[in-house]
């Protein structure tokens, strides 16, 4: 079972058919919607401040979420995969994004609708990143737009493929 820790009177809230893995670490002021997942190794560190998570929410491998104290709550919405070792930190990503394996989203970053960070990038502090757009490097720019229909078939189908896999886990 997930360590799941109450910490300064908040305790981590879950929606329906969420999966956890046996050492993913969710801790303190957390809200998962339905649907979501969070993978082995990754950590959901509500201590100093709120992690949000709409539906469909996949939180893979050795990912962190985190924010900073009084300053950054993490907002993350519908249908958003955070990569393979993605640190994501007192940000807001809203719905149908994927934030790519290894990349760092900073405070106060801003991910719009329908967008994808590429992997490795690093989005700096204070970033707006345009709906509809690819954002890649370091520091990340914008490197294309994209329409709604290429992110639907990649973003939507990747947070879908995720919550396949953790009902594999369920079987016995």
């Amino acid at each position: 079972m997930a360590l799941i820790k109450k910490v300064r009177g908040f305790t981590p809230s879950f929606g329906k058919g969420c999966w956890l893995a046996e050492n993913a670490t969710i801790i303190g002021e957390v809200e998962m919607g339905d649907e979501c997942s969070v993978w082995f190794t990754a950590v959901v560190r509500g201590d100093v401040n709120h992690i949000r998570c709409g539906n469909r929410v996949n939180i893979q491998d050795g990912a962190v979420i985190h924010g900073t104290f009084e300053k950054a709550g993490t907002t993350i919405g519908n249908n958003v995969s955070i990569g393979h070792r993605a640190m994501v930190h007192g940000c807001t990503i809203e719905d149908n994004v994927l934030i790519g394996m290894g990349s760092i989203v900073m405070d106060h970053c801003h991910i719009g609708t329908n967008s994808i960070i590429a992997a490795g990038a690093v989005v700096l502090e204070n970033t707006v990143v345009e709906p509809n757009s690819i954002y890649a490097g370091v520091p990340a720019k914008k490197v294309k737009s994209i329409d709604p229909e290429q992110t639907e078939g990649i973003v939507q189908r990747i947070a879908g493929n995720y919550v396949k896999y953790a009902s594999w886990y369920d079987e016995d």
